[in-house]
Formats: structure tokens, sequence, C-alpha cells
């Protein structure tokens, strides 16, 4: 039972990661109100692939949601219907996760249990969120608390996973190390503002978008210019820490905390670059999912990290 929790418990925080993967998809190709309507799509369970399968008089039914774009589009219907499967397979997932942490450790490693049905809950309200973000369409703060959410379910597996890592033995020679710690935990809230500040700058691309239509595409960046200096700040903030951290680290622990801390540079680097590309390319649609994949990669990684520090593991 441990050994399949490991790897359900994996196989669910890649699941989560895809999941925001696909949502930023969805928000960079414009699709999210592709399905106005939850949980079905345009009334039925199954998206409709033509106008034909529609109601005569969807426009009308549909017309407020989708504000004005009442010809149907049913790749974005599909991109979207996509993005809550990924959310349904995630919650089965999770679902197993559980099933199998309560069966292997509730008696002998019982936070293990308690982090799993902690982010199964989580799951439950994301679940209900997302149809609210539906609802309020689109609305930017609720899109922003349904990212944040989606961010702790996720440190909350990795947590579950780790410990069970742990009871396992797979983590020995580990020490505490409380500047470590602070220095990773820093990294975090600035990982959490450029993430919250990334959905300010995706709002404000989304108005330039409507003002200047495809055309102005290389002018939506300058009515956001500010946010994203702040942003990119942020970034090189990051990178800065996560520097000092693998500096600190690479002589003074054993090689899977070396290896965390290099990937979560690399990731930094990778972000730095994708958003200079998103800065000075005219935002490309394609880039904009991977960009706020890497964020999540890394908070996941410097999640990682936080374990580490805090573990005495001889």
């Amino acid at each position: 039972m441990a050994n399949l929790f490991r790897r359900f418990g994996l196989l669910t925080v890649v699941t989560v990661i895809g999941l925001i993967f696909v949502g930023g998809f969805v928000r960079a190709s414009g699709s999210g109100m592709g399905c106005p309507d939850w949980p079905k799509c345009f009334g039925l369970w199954i998206p409709p692939t033509s106008v034909e399968q529609l109601p005569i008089n969807y426009a009308e039914i549909y017309g407020e949601k989708l504000k004005g774009e009442i010809i149907f589009n049913p790749t974005k219907t599909w991109i979207e219907y996509i993005n809550r499967l990924f959310g349904v397979l995630t919650g089965i997932f999770i679902i197993i996760s559980v099933f199998f942490s309560f069966k292997a450790y509730f008696k002998t490693k019982p936070i293990i249990f308690y982090l799993s049905f902690s982010a199964f809950v989580l799951v439950l309200f994301e679940g209900w969120l997302g149809a609210k973000v539906v609802s309020s369409e689109l609305h930017p703060s609720m899109v922003t608390v349904h990212m944040l959410l989606s961010i702790i379910i996720l440190g909350l597996l990795l947590f579950a996973v780790l410990f069970s890592f742990q009871q396992k033995g797979h983590l020995k020679g580990l020490k505490k190390n409380r500047e470590l710690s602070f220095l990773v935990g820093i990294g975090i809230l600035l990982t959490c503002g450029q993430i919250i500040f990334g959905t300010q700058i995706r709002e404000g691309i989304d108005i330039a978008q409507k003002t200047l239509g495809e055309t102005g595409r290389e002018q939506w960046i300058d009515h956001v210019i500010g946010k994203v200096w702040f942003h990119s700040g942020l970034g090189f903030s990051i990178l800065l820490i996560q520097s000092i951290l693998f500096i600190k680290i690479k002589n003074n622990f054993n090689r899977f905390a070396r290896l965390v801390s290099l990937n979560t540079l690399i990731a930094v680097l990778l972000i730095i670059f994708s958003g200079l590309v998103l800065t000075f390319a005219g935002f490309p649609a394609l880039i904009q999912p991977f960009h706020l994949t890497l964020s999540v990669i890394i908070i996941s990684l410097q999640f990682v990290s936080l374990f580490l520090f805090n573990t005495k593991n001889n």
C-alpha cells in the first residue's frame, strides 16, 4: 500500500501541474467561456462539435455570458472541456491517494493521511470555485484565488509524498537548517507574489486585446508595462535567492537536495527567459502557459526544499 501511495501521490502531483498548464492554455487561447455553463457545456454532457448541435436560440440563452462572442467556436469549447476533464481526473487520483494513505499510514504516520485528505477537501472546494469562476465570467480576483488554491493543493500533496519517502528511509543524510529554510520561505513568498502579479498582467492584456485587437498585439504590453517591470524584478529577486541557496547547498547537503536546488535554479532562468520573450515578442499565446507552468514547477521545487531543510533524518 505504501508503494502504491507513493506512485499515485507522484502521479497526482504531475496531474495537478498538468491541470495548471491546461488552465493556462485555456486562458491564453481565450477559451475560458468556451463552455458558458457548469457542469454541462451548452446544456450537454458531451460538448457540441458543430453549431447544428446547439439550440436554435443558443445566442439568446448564452449571449450575455459569452459577451457578444456568439459565433460558436468548437475549438475553444473543447479546450475548456478538456480542462474540466483534467480537473475530474485530478480529483479521481486524489481520492485514490487518500485511500492508499489511509490504508498505509493512518496508524504509523497519520500526517500523510491528513495531508492527503486535506488536499482532497480543497479539490472539492476548487471544483465549486471553478463553477463560480465561470458564473463570475472570469472575474480576475476569482481567477487569482482559483490559482492560489491550486498551489496550496500541490503543496499538501508534495508534503504527503515527501513524508512517505522519509518514512521509507529514502531521505537519509538530511539535517535541519534554519537559514536555508528562511531563504526558501522568502523565495516561496516572492514566487507567490510573482504568480499573483502575473494574473494581474494577464487581466491587463485581456483589456488591451479587446481595445486594440489582434493587429495591435505588439502594443498590448504597453498597457501593463509598470506591472511587467515589477513582475520582472520579483523574478530576478528569486534568481538571486536561488543562486545563494545553490551555492550554500552544493557542498553541505546530499545529492537529492543539490539536484532539487539545481533544477530550481534552471527553472528560474527559464521563466526569466520566457518572460523576456513574452515582453518583447508581442505576448505570443503559446509561451503563456509554459511561463505559468514554470512558475508552478519552481514553487513545487521550493516546497520540496522547504521540507528537506526542515527534516532531520540520519
